[in-house]
């Protein structure tokens, strides 16, 4: 328990283990005696063979140093077991009061290790690389030259050697939006209607760092629009069709409204053609409804009719349509819609608005329910229309949701789902999962379908919908949308307007960003476009993956060990085998005993002072996790953050570290730069450095002059004031009185005395250059009198004195006598008039409560006993009352 090596392993043992080789804790003691302000440096150092580990402990406070040596003098001289007792108390309350904390986040520009130039610009946008040759110190690896910009600047790298691409955008072609008018006798074709700007653009892109262009988007008056009127008839949708017969023409009268350039067409599905969907006896196929009933044989999909101008044609084909069925509920819907979106050609596609009226009474089919008819291949999505009828219906399964979404997308149609009541929840969710759709209500017969059309339609185009391809690998995207009335919008927000007009305009902020070079750094395309609409946005991505300064690179240099690398921007890149600052060495000598020797500093057991690696013989210093501390010397053992610290600072805050030794900036010293060499901090109210009564020391005043203290010596408990001081001198000297009256030209002799007239011509110290004390004092008499003390050059004094005395006046006799007998005669009336009000007050009184008894007095009415009658009454016993 006495031994030191003891102490240090507790003391390190109550910090918590990183777990890292020669890694760093700091464990702070603030408040601890002895330790104030200090600091607990653990490093765990791994001897070389790799078994044992040290725990260090150093401590970076200079008192607490004092404080150890004193611990083991104390030790030294008898009291062993006492100290231990001491240290290992301190080491207990070090556990428990330790916080051991990560350093300052290291620079990731550092972290990465990079090696070229190349591979630092990768690493982060912050991150540059030094080109000067004589950039590295010794110790240092290719890798410092990796660093953030202000870090390199502050290692001693200009910034014309640094080399930090920048990312760029170009536009390769900004058509502007059309401003197209319906009522305008001139027409355009669709090719010639822009309604996103700009159409392409060139990005160069860094890592890490975004790239930001601004998009419009306006929606275009009089935009040509294809309609496609896909309509279920199955037997239970048999008196709708007689309401969409005449659909053509209506419908044309009413999107004139909206556009001049509108064409229609119309098909039709049922389902599937095997079991269990329809009945496959041979009457049923001819006619799968009821016997009274005129159907024709069941299909998948037809397409009736092309996209046409011509309303009539529509009339007269919907027409001659005619009702099928089908046994279950569900319809073979999304088979037609596959068809619809990826049969262009038969449908008659324009680049324009596509709308997909979707009308049903039920329900769908999709991916999977196939099986119940032997079917198990997947839809390829592909078209397969011969003479205008689907037939793969019984050899593909269904759609999936997912693949309708991708191929309504990528064909730009936006679909409009006309159902009945009843159905409305299934399809609004189906909605959900499909970008750019609508579902409305259909009314039992499809009488209002116009109406449902016109306001569906309103509503997907007053909403526009930015999407992007795919992206590739290490390629994020973001979107902010800036839409009408200054509403913004960010996140999945920012990629959409609503409640876009006719003739409005919005934009789109989109930023894109690489986190990584592609294999080969080759260029990548993606696209941008609203969705529903078949403009779009492309985007070429050109990645920077190398610097400018690697074009002038030397293969086979010289420079680089006899050519085992390429010299470029500044440094080798060594060829694949190679290491080394210089490539000098080969990967199989990395670790040999006669390369490691050369890293031993004084043939010490230390391998470049635990602090770097040995790498072909050279120290290859270790990095630390703050960019702003290194290790550095040819068996790095200089560093620049174990210098002396004052105020918590290294050097001060006024000086750098150089190798563990403070050099100071000027104007300050001492081994910590804590001295500073300036005396304006010393100078006291009369210019004189620590008012002449002491020196200036590390800009703090040291008082030669035990009397005098504060931070300029001006301060002296014990002295009288100037004023005080000066007294009877002045008195003696402009008044012939005072104490001094007899001795005044022996002792009062050593200013100069200017009498003045009165107190204004007294100097002010606002006129002055030196300083100037205003004194009042009184004499024997009590009187006043003023006089102002200086001392002028550091040598002359003088004394302003004002020539007349300010005496009170004697006090009149007069006025205090009659004050005072009236104040007599006044305070007698007042005790006067007091008494007799208190007498008023209790007589009233007494009178009151002898009214108050008189009231309550109650006479007895009771007979006398000594009262005797004058009157006797005799009775005679004899009369009879005849």
């Amino acid at each position: 328990m006495g031994s030191g090596g003891d102490d240090s392993t507790a003391l390190s043992d109550l910090c918590e283990n990183s777990g890292d080789i020669g890694s760093t804790r700091k464990c702070g003691l603030r408040g601890f005696p002895g330790f104030l302000g200090g600091e607990v440096e653990i490093k765990d150092k791994r001897r070389r063979q790799g078994t044992d580990s040290l725990s260090l402990l150093r401590y970076r406070s200079r008192p607490s140093i004092r404080m150890v040596k004193a611990m083991k003098e104390s030790r030294s001289r008898g009291s062993s077991r006492a100290m231990d007792l001491r240290l290992l108390s301190i080491a207990t309350l070090l556990g428990i009061l330790c916080f051991c904390s990560a350093q300052q986040e290291g620079s990731d520009c550092i972290k990465a290790n990079a090696q070229s130039c190349g591979e630092c610009i990768q690493v982060a946008e912050k991150c540059g690389w030094c080109t000067d040759t004589d950039f590295l110190k010794q110790g240092e690896s290719k890798s410092a030259r990796c660093d953030e910009l202000k870090s390199l600047i502050m290692k001693g790298c200009t910034k014309a050697k640094i080399e930090n691409p920048r990312g760029s955008t170009s536009i390769n072609k900004n058509k502007p939006v059309t401003n197209r008018k319906k009522d305008v006798a001139e027409k355009l074709k669709p090719d010639q209607i822009t309604q996103i700007q700009p159409q392409k653009l060139t990005l160069n892109l860094r890592s890490g760092e975004a790239q930001t262009f601004k998009l419009k988007f306006k929606r275009a008056e009089d935009y040509p629009i294809d309609l496609y009127y896909l309509m279920d008839l199955s037997f239970s949708m048999r008196d709708d069709l007689e309401n969409v017969k005449n659909l053509g023409t209506d419908l044309m009268r009413e999107m004139k409204e909206v556009t001049s350039d509108f064409k229609i067409g119309f098909g039709s599905f049922v389902e599937k053609t095997v079991m269990p969907y329809i009945s496959t006896t041979p009457a049923r196929l001819l006619n799968p409804c009821p016997s009274n009933e005129n159907c024709t044989s069941p299909f998948s999909y037809k397409n009736v009719l092309k996209l046409t101008e011509n309303g009539e044609e529509f009339n007269s084909l919907v027409s001659k349509q005619q009702i099928s069925g089908n046994l279950d509920s569900p319809e073979g819907g999304f088979d037609a819609i596959m068809q619809v979106a990826v049969c262009g050609d038969a449908i008659g596609w324009r680049d324009v608005t596509r709308l997909l009226v979707f009308s049903t009474d039920a329900g769908f089919h999709f991916a999977g329910d196939g099986k119940l008819g032997g079917i198990v291949l997947p839809n390829d999505g592909k078209c397969h229309l011969e003479n205008n009828m689907y037939t793969m219906s019984h050899y593909y399964d269904y759609p999936s949701i997912a693949h309708l979404v991708q191929k309504l997308s990528d064909n730009n149609i936006q679909t409009i789902f006309a159902v009945t009541e009843e159905f409305q929840p299934v399809y609004k969710e189906l909605k959900n999962l499909i970008p750019k759709s609508a579902v409305g209500t259909l009314s039992s017969n499809s009488s209002n379908v116009i109406k449902l059309i016109i306001d569906s339609y309103n509503s997907l185009s007053s909403e526009v919908i930015l999407e992007n391809s795919k992206l590739p690998e290490g390629v994020s995207i973001t979107y902010k949308s800036i839409c009408k009335n200054g509403w913004f919008g960010t996140g999945e927000n920012g990629r959409k307007c609503s409640n876009i007009s006719i003739g409005d305009e919005v934009s789109f902020e989109i930023a894109i960003k690489s986190e990584k070079c592609p294999p080969q750094g080759k260029s990548e395309t993606i696209t941008i476009k609203p969705l529903g609409f078949t403009e779009n946005v492309e985007i070429v991505l050109n990645f920077i993956c190398e610097c400018e300064c690697s074009k002038d690179g030397k293969p086979l240099s010289e420079m680089c060990h006899n050519g085992n690398g390429t010299f470029e921007c500044g440094a080798c890149r060594c060829n694949k085998g190679r290491i080394g600052r210089l490539c000098e060495c080969s990967t199989d000598e990395v670790r040999t005993d006669d390369l490691d020797a050369n890293c031993r500093k004084d043939n010490g057991t230390d391998i470049c002072s635990n602090n770097g690696n040995c790498v072909c013989g050279t120290c290859e210093c270790k990095k630390r996790e703050n960019p702003e501390e290194r290790y550095s010397g040819k068996f790095c053992e200089c560093d620049n953050f174990n210098c002396d610290r004052s105020n918590n600072k290294l050097c001060g805050g006024h000086g750098r570290c150089e190798c563990r030794v403070c050099i100071c900036d000027a104007n300050y010293t001492g081994s910590a730069c804590d001295c500073s060499l300036d005396t304006a901090t010393c100078l006291a109210a009369n210019k004189q450095i620590c008012n002449g009564r002491g020196t200036c020391e590390c800009g703090v005043c040291k008082c030669t002059n035990p009397k005098f203290q504060g931070p300029t010596c001006e301060i002296c408990p014990t002295c009288p004031g100037v004023c005080a001081e000066h007294k009877e001198c002045v008195q003696c000297r402009a008044f012939e009185t005072g104490e001094k009256k007899d001795t005044c030209e022996r002792d009062c002799s050593y200013f100069n005395l200017i009498i003045v007239k009165d107190r204004d011509k007294l100097p002010q110290p606002a006129d002055q250059s030196y300083p100037l004390s205003h004194c009042k004092e009184r004499d024997a008499n009590d009187c006043w009198f003023y006089y102002t003390y200086a001392v002028r050059n550091d040598t002359e004094r003088e004394v302003y004195v004002v020539e007349t005395l300010e005496c009170p006046a004697g006090p009149d006799i007069i006025p205090i006598v009659a004050g005072v007998v009236a104040g007599i005669v006044l305070i007698g009336l007042a005790l006067l008039l007091i008494w007799k009000l208190l007498m008023i007050i209790h007589d009233r009184r007494e009178f009151a409560k002898f009214e108050k008894e008189k009231m309550n007095a109650k006479w007895d009415t009771g007979t006398n006993p000594i009262y005797k009658s004058a009157v006797t009454t005799v009775v005679n016993p004899k009369y009879e009352g005849k």
